[in-house]
């Protein structure tokens, strides 16, 4: 945070009191002005006397003057004081909003303004700041709650591999191949953990457009893991038509990959079905891949996106379990794409995941 050191000025506050007062001083001397001209004109004509006023026109100088200046004096002290005070009322609003954002610089985002009144300026400036905090607040708890749930999955094969090295170190005469074979799985899936999160990370960064053949996308992460839907039984489909979006090939082909391989993945242990579609409605490229499975609750279906969520099976101990991040890095990359992601459970089991992106019109 970059801190500039300005000098300190008059408050608003103040400023505003001097220009109430300055302004009410003005407009009273310039009707006293006009009610001394008035004045003169209706005196009579006498014989110029010195300096070429008249005689009468000395005496009304002599009456005048001092209530004018009364006057101007009673009106400067009221324009100060009641300057002050109202400047006071319209700037309420204003400290207000400030104590909240200096709280909030201090790292207390539940504080709310909630102003009250008709809707005005400063109603819906106390409005635009409410929703920002809270905004902040969830978004500093979602960084939170997946910096908790990153460390325990980050430690937790960190402490097999601990385990097994002691087990080595203590029983030096065990067959080391076995050893190995476990210590590579481990290690295998701390790498894919770290690669997840680093492209999460990266998800909502920029990155250079361009046509992506949405298509053939799907086609090729259907081709790449049609060994893994063989080897669980499960029949892999790809229709569709021709689409194209713009964005990043690499990004849209990790979100491809990822939405395929949870839909082979989360099914029925034989006999279940992938299908993916690809297709173009209204300017825009649709992506759809529904998969067979077990139920999905309904209220379960919102959670899917967060980091760490495995559905319905927090717990899974097979080679292709995946670490929890795959719809949440799906998530990242189509907000990334200024697309859509929207998820429901089938009826019959397992979920259908839409993703619609800007359409790219060659």
């Amino acid at each position: 945070m970059v801190l500039v050191n300005r000098r300190p000025g008059l408050s608003a506050r103040l400023k505003l009191t001097i220009s109430y007062a300055g302004f009410l001083l003005l407009a009273g001397a310039l009707l006293l002005a006009v009610v001394w001209v008035f004045l003169l004109r209706y005196v009579p004509d006498n014989q110029q006397g010195l300096l070429g006023v008249a005689p009468n026109q000395r005496v009304l100088l002599r009456v005048f003057v001092p209530p004018a200046a009364a006057a101007l004096a009673f009106l400067l002290v009221f324009g100060v004081l009641g300057g002050w005070i109202l400047a006071g009322r319209m700037l309420a609003p204003l400290t207000r909003i400030a104590d909240a954002a200096r709280m909030a610089s201090d790292e207390s985002l539940s504080h709310r303004i909630r102003m009250e009144g008709r809707k005005d300026e400063f109603r819906e400036l106390a409005d635009v700041f409410d929703t920002m905090l809270e905004q902040l607040e969830s978004h500093v708890a979602e960084q939170q709650r997946f910096a908790a749930n990153a460390s325990h999955e980050l430690r937790t094969p960190l402490a097999i591999s601990q385990t097994l090295l002691d087990v080595a170190r203590n029983d030096p005469a065990r067959d080391q191949r076995e050893l190995i074979e476990r210590l590579h799985t481990v290690n295998t899936r701390a790498i894919d953990l770290t690669e997840a999160l680093l492209l999460l990370s990266r998800g909502d960064r920029g990155f250079t457009s361009e046509p992506v053949e949405l298509s053939l996308i799907a086609e090729e992460a259907a081709e790449t893991l049609l060994s893994l839907a063989e080897k669980r039984r499960i029949t892999l489909d790809v229709t569709g038509e021709a689409t194209q979006t713009v964005g990043s090939a690499a990004l849209i082909r990790r979100m491809v990959t990822n939405l395929v391989q949870n839909g082979i993945v989360h099914n029925l242990p034989a006999g279940g079905t992938v299908t993916v579609h690809t297709e173009s409605q209204h300017d825009a490229s649709v992506l759809r891949v529904e998969n067979t499975g077990h139920p999905v609750p309904a209220e379960l279906v919102p959670t899917l996106t967060e980091a760490f969520q495995r559905g319905t099976e927090r717990i899974r101990t097979d080679e292709h379990a995946g670490v929890g991040l795959g719809l949440a890095i799906v998530h990242s990359i189509v907000r990334a794409h200024d697309g859509i992601l929207d998820l429901r459970p089938r009826a019959g089991g397992g979920l259908l995941v839409t993703v619609r992106l800007p359409g790219h019109l060659s």
